[in-house]
């Protein structure tokens, strides 16, 4: 199961820490220096969710990051789910 986001594609992304030491200049020092570098992830806060879709009738359980929930509780399920395309559009009613 991977760390990804079906709304927004976010997924783990690799960044890093820089360790600093030493006095500062203003106090009489040399200034900071690096001395250390060590690679670390930023990962993806995913929750899986199991969202009412009104206009289908039914649930949808997505695996969404807490940006796309956001995302999902300001514009609606439907309209979020159909543009990231995890749903399929509902049919017309058959005319008589």
């Amino acid at each position: 199961m991977s760390r990804t986001c079906e709304v927004t594609g976010r997924g783990t992304r690799v960044g890093g820490t820089i360790a600093r030491r030493g006095l500062p200049k203003k106090d009489g020092g040399v200034g900071l220096r690096t001395t250390g570098k060590n690679k670390r992830k930023f990962k993806v806060n995913v929750q899986k969710k199991r969202l009412w879709v009104p206009e289908l009738g039914e649930y949808v359980t997505v695996k969404l990051s807490t940006r796309a929930l956001r995302t999902v509780m300001k514009n609606g399920a439907y309209p979020t789910l159909l543009k990231a395309g995890l749903i399929r559009p509902k049919r017309a009613a058959a005319k008589s």
